[in-house]
C-alpha cells in the first residue's frame, strides 16, 4: 500500500497532424514582401534596412 498522492495528470499532448505540408501556402507563395520599400521612408529608415540587410562580411 502506497501512501503517495496520485501525480497530478499531465496537460493533454497536441494531437499529431499527418496532413500534407505542402498541400499548406507558406509565406514564400506570395508576392508580399518581395523587395518592396515602405512607403515614406526617410534617411534613418534607409540606414536601417541596410544595416539589417547587410551581409556579414561588410563590416
Amino acid at each position: 500500500m502506497s501512501t503517495t498522492p496520485d501525480p497530478e495528470p499531465s496537460a493533454p499532448r497536441p494531437a499529431l497532424v499527418f496532413d500534407d505540408p505542402l498541400d499548406q501556402q507558406s509565406s514564400d507563395d506570395t508576392d508580399r514582401g518581395w523587395g518592396e520599400r515602405p512607403e515614406g521612408g526617410d534617411s534613418a529608415a534607409d540606414l536601417k534596412r541596410f544595416l539589417d540587410e547587410k551581409p556579414p562580411h561588410h563590416l
